[in-house]
């Protein structure tokens, strides 16, 4: 924190206490309704409740460490007798920078959540009122105030039931508390740089990361941070407070939609990402620009970008432009492709500044942008396959600067689905080098696609080499045409993994409906009619509604083993009653230890086979979207998170829950095993 802000942020406690004490407030601009999980609890259990808080609009409230201004809501109990609460848990919150001061609120309808233990040996039926005053600040971006409330329930012990429709409303906000990661972080402050090593396993997507720290002293809040992988880590680095943290750090790693990880940091090194000096950058650019130019020039025999290529090639030859001209259409083609390229490149570099993990292609992991292209793509095959002509925008075999600046730019465009030898190296390389050599990169992608035609176009012995124009064209256009459908086939099943059954189901209807109309606007084209475009206009428009409505499907639970089943507490029941012994273990893809103990112990052939001889079932209780039924399972056992593996002998009462750290030696033991 700058003096400046220290200044500010002192001066605004000592207004606030001021106006805490002198000047109460009248208006509430959160309002706060304290829920109870359930109303009658058992004795000897633990019931939650919510301080359900809707701030009005443009008024946010604050986090347990508020940033650089604000106050943490503090709370006085009024309990009965050997009635206790927990500490005040609070959801993953939002940031708002305001004079230069960053703030930690929450701007959106939230939730406290906090246990209460109900001493064990109350007769049912005794009441139990409980009230709680709420001392919070609430501020605008130009005004706050301090508020005071009074909330109040009662509870009645008894069998603890939970009605449906509240347990869907706790589960939905326990899902925006923090998940514990399970893995210790670490955390050094060099040289005015803090810098933070958070475990995360290098194939577990995550996006829009940003850190958290749950008390001052750690960094100076309103600094940008930056996020970088390395390896099965995320390195977080920002500016470091002007008076450094000492011991173990606890914060929250944000991971973008409301969600995060509660994370534990100890004092350690955590290596600084080398910088690139101009002259040490300058080698490594010029290899990546090289394998792009090549991996660019290697994607035109590919079947997404082949049939536009030939085509183009081939009217340029129909067409007998000058040599001028057939040079324009060259420069525009190429314009075109690596203008694409770079837009693409810039997006995703500006993505991963913010803190995305994100990779080339990136626009595809949304089922939306795939629903397009494939709509994209079954029309450019329909027009290949003679279906309907296109006169505009000039495409493919037609002539003229704009129609080549605009067929590149759909070459490039429909580029992004496919991939070849040396992308995958230069690509990864840029995503490490300084911005200017990474936009070099995405260029030399984008000449690597063009370069085939740009050598048609600038050197007239190859324009004479290609075939004379002739009906042959025509047959080799429906020809091209089957990689195009290919395409789209491929389009279409990946669809399917990103939005399930459904998704794919509107996909292909949405393209059926386009494909008809540019099937009746081809048969108005081939009988002379006028305005041949009205039935493929409206049938478009329809299937672009519809791909745009398309979302992405929840994740399929993880199972290891084609005789792994998901976990559920029915499935567990069930085969327990069947007398199977039952190795349960709940994993997630950000949990680290959980990855190397599957790899190292439960995936291996002496596990498998001892399980396998021992007629062990084997549920696998995937964590990584923070299922709330799961969560309440752990919370069970007494863990606050994954891992957590669980042995179920045959016949046993209890279940025998397993080290975190698991060989491959300690599974294949567990058959033979007695009863616990």
């Amino acid at each position: 924190m700058t003096a400046r802000q220290a200044w500010v942020a002192t001066l605004f406690f000592m207004v606030m206490t001021v106006l805490a004490t002198v000047a109460p407030a009248q208006t509430r601009h959160v309002a706060i309704t304290l829920v109870p999980e359930t109303a009658r609890p058992a004795a000897g259990s633990t019931v939650t409740l919510a301080f359900d808080s809707r701030p009005e609009p443009e008024w946010h409230g604050y986090w347990r460490n508020p940033g650089d201004a604000g106050i943490e809501t503090q709370l006085d109990w009024k309990l009965p007798d050997g009635v206790s609460a927990g500490d005040l848990r609070y959801p993953v919150p939002e940031r708002l920078i305001v004079g230069g001061l960053m703030n930690y609120v929450y701007e959106a309808p939230f939730a406290q959540l906090v246990d209460l233990k109900i001493p064990a040996g109350l007769p049912a039926g005794t009441r139990l009122p409980v009230s709680v005053k709420a001392d919070y600040l609430v501020c605008t971006k130009e005004i706050c105030v301090p508020e005071s409330q009074t909330l109040s329930t009662e509870l009645v012990v008894g069998d603890g039931a939970v009605d449906p429709a509240t347990r869907a409303r706790f589960d939905q906000w326990r899902q925006k508390l923090p998940r514990p990661l399970g893995s210790t972080a670490t955390w050094q402050a060099a040289d005015g740089q803090f810098r933070l090593a958070v475990p995360f396993p290098a194939d577990a997507s995550i996006r829009d990361a940003y850190f958290y720290p749950l008390a001052g002293g750690a960094i100076d809040y309103a600094a940008p941070q930056s996020v970088t992988r390395d390896g099965d880590q995320l390195v977080v680095a920002t500016k470091a407070a002007s008076t450094p943290a000492t011991g173990a750090l606890e914060g929250v790693l944000a991971t973008g939609d409301g969600q995060g990880f509660a994370i534990s940091a100890n004092p350690g090194t955590v290596a600084a990402p080398a910088p690139a000096a101009a002259t040490g950058a300058l080698m490594p650019a010029l290899l990546a620009f090289a394998g792009a130019l090549l991996g660019g020039l290697l994607l035109n025999i590919m079947p997404c970008v082949f049939p536009i290529l030939s085509l183009k090639a081939l009217g340029l030859a129909r067409s007998g432009e000058t040599e001028s001209a057939a040079r324009r259409e060259a420069l525009a083609y190429t314009a075109g492709v690596v203008l694409v390229c770079l837009a693409l490149g810039g997006v995703l570099l500006a993505l991963r500044a913010g803190g995305a993990s994100v990779g080339w292609a990136f626009q595809l992991q949304d089922p939306r942008v795939i629903g397009v292209l494939l709509l994209l793509v079954m029309g450019i095959a329909l027009n290949l396959a003679g279906l309907f002509e296109l006169p505009t925008p000039r495409f493919a075999s037609r002539s003229g600067a704009g129609g080549a600046f605009a067929t590149g730019a759909l070459a490039a465009f429909v580029a992004t689905p496919c991939t070849g030898p040396f992308m995958g190296a230069a690509l990864g390389a840029a995503l490490v080098l300084p911005p200017l050599a990474a936009m070099l990169v995405f260029a030399g992608l984008g000449l690597g696609i063009a370069l085939p035609f740009l050598a048609i176009g600038f050197v007239p012995a190859l324009r004479r080499r290609l075939p004379k124009p002739g009906p042959w064209m025509a047959r080799l256009r429906r020809i091209l045409s089957v990689p195009m459908f290919l395409t789209a086939l491929a389009l279409a099943w990946v669809l399917g993994r990103q939005a399930g059954v459904d998704g794919m189901t509107i996909g292909l209807g949405a393209t059926l409906l386009a494909a008809f109309g540019l099937w009746w606007s081809g048969r108005r084209q081939a009988a002379g009619r006028e305005r041949v475009w009205w039935p493929a206009v409206p049938a478009i428009a329809l299937a672009m509604a519809g791909v745009l409505l398309v979302r992405a499907a929840p994740p399929a639970a993880a199972v290891a083993s084609a005789t792994d089943e998901p976990f559920t507490e029915e499935r567990l029941a069930a085969l327990r009653a069947e007398g199977r012994p039952v190795f349960a273990y709940f994993t997630a893809d950000w949990c680290v230890t959980c990855k190397v103990n599957e790899k190292t112990a439960i995936e291996t052939d002496a596990a498998r086979q001892a399980f396998a001889d021992g007629n062990v079932a084997v549920l696998v209780g995937d964590w990584t979207d923070g299922d709330p039924a799961l969560g309440r399972f752990i919370e069970a056992h007494n863990r606050a998170g994954v891992p957590l593996y669980l042995w179920y002998p045959k016949g046993a009462d209890r279940p025998q829950v397993l080290p975190q750290l698991l060989t491959s030696g300690m599974l294949a033991a567990l058959p033979g095993g007695t009863k616990s």
